[in-house]
């Protein structure tokens, strides 16, 4: 089947955080979510229960779960058990609740920086200690790498209770390979740390790129180190405001207290909307659009990329092996990142995101999933931006 990715889809006065809170006339290229209609499967599905009528409290069918299963195991080759599963309204939400769960007020979380702007107040809003520990960045290879040695130094230092882990990695772009997934299951075993994975990016890598995304489940089980992973389809299928997630906790005693964490932070309902919307596209209807969305996604990344190197050939551009988020190092232009943003978006009409949100001032976010012409005019806004800073 045929998908129209080009069909440009006007999302203002739609109380839309994305194109909304951005002024008229400024393109948002900011915020994680798609412009792009959900899948056909996932819209007729949502239609037909809203035909319905009636929206009243509903509990969650077990075709809601054997969905997560089914998917799981014939896309990723991971199977999960039944019992492993717990639902929730978000994955920011699942995060917090097993955090909340695991670990003691005054306990240690660890996660690699840049990171997602929502682990920082994941752990801070559970009164526990952040320990950030920066990925290795080369500039001259555009590559982050993980330095195992001093990983394992501050690992053994700190003692974390938690391993606050994103697989993909949202904002560097990063597929873990599974020599280094391996390595942290190894470190998580020797400390006894509790691996905490969030996974909701891995439906997005490069086609090209010569691998997949590996559920970090699927390694720790073989390592038998411990691990939590939540997940969602709400990225890969843009159903973000239908509010749902869901946590894989396969130590019986971990899902107690995350499951008691979710019903203390009362995140333990789920619209009737939401389970409708899984189980659409987790199916195989839906794995075709998404594979033909990806496709397309990537050609954005390889124009942007290209147009950004033709503009400023030393511009450090991370490979954008999976997500949808070109992460690019501005360090050389003589102002910060966050003082770049904001002329970006005041006076050459793109909001990009400055690195400060991540950890890492000097490095910018764009978010490329969106119509293939408003990337062209976003890359022409973003390099005549840049240019008034040399």
């Amino acid at each position: 089947m045929e998908y129209n990715f080009d069909q440009v889809i006007n999302r203002r006065g739609t109380n839309c955080v994305k194109w909304d809170e951005a002024p008229e006339g400024v393109l948002p290229m900011w915020v994680a979510d798609m412009d792009f209609e959900t899948a056909p499967c996932v819209k007729e599905a949502v239609q037909r229960r809203a035909q319905h009528g009636v929206f009243a409290y509903n509990y969650i069918p077990e075709s809601f779960y054997e969905s997560i299963i089914w998917w799981n195991d014939h896309r990723h080759g991971w199977k999960i058990e039944r019992d492993w599963l717990l639902y929730t309204s978000g994955v920011v939400p699942a995060v917090s609740a097993i955090i909340k769960g695991l670990c003691h007020e005054g306990q240690s979380v660890i996660f690699f920086t840049p990171a997602y702007n929502c682990f920082f107040t994941n752990v801070r809003n559970n009164n526990c200690r952040a320990i950030e520990f920066p990925l290795t960045w080369d500039a001259a290879a555009e590559r982050y790498t993980i330095d195992f040695e001093k990983l394992e130094q501050t690992i053994a230092k700190e003692l974390p209770t938690v391993f606050l882990f994103c697989n993909p990695h949202n904002p560097s772009g990063r597929v873990w390979t599974r020599e280094e997934l391996t390595t942290v299951a190894q470190i998580c075993k020797r400390y006894d740390v509790i691996l905490l994975s969030d996974e909701i990016h891995c439906e997005f890598v490069d086609p090209k790129l010569g691998r997949q995304y590996i559920p970090f489940a699927t390694i720790a089980s073989q390592v038998g180190c411990q691990w939590v992973v939540t997940n969602a389809p709400n990225k890969a299928f843009n159903t973000a405001g239908l509010m749902t997630a869901y946590i894989v906790a396969p130590d019986e005693e971990h899902r107690h207290l995350i499951d008691r964490a979710i019903n203390d932070n009362e995140i333990c309902d789920i619209n009737c909307f939401s389970f409708v919307a899984l189980e659409a596209a987790y199916s195989k209807e839906g794995e075709e659009w998404l594979d033909s969305l990806v496709a397309y996604i990537y050609d954005n990344y390889r124009l942007f990329r290209k147009e950004m190197k033709n503009a400023f050939p030393k511009l450090p551009i991370a490979p954008l092996e999976g997500t949808y988020l070109a992460w690019m190092d501005v360090s050389a232009f003589k102002a910060t990142s966050e003082e770049i943003s904001e002329r970006l978006k005041n006076d050459f009409g793109v909001w990009i995101n400055g690195g400060a949100m991540y950890g890492k001032s000097g490095f910018m976010r764009v978010n490329l999933a969106t119509q293939r012409r408003r990337v062209e005019e976003g890359i022409r806004r973003i390099v005549k931006g840049l240019k008034s800073f040399q």
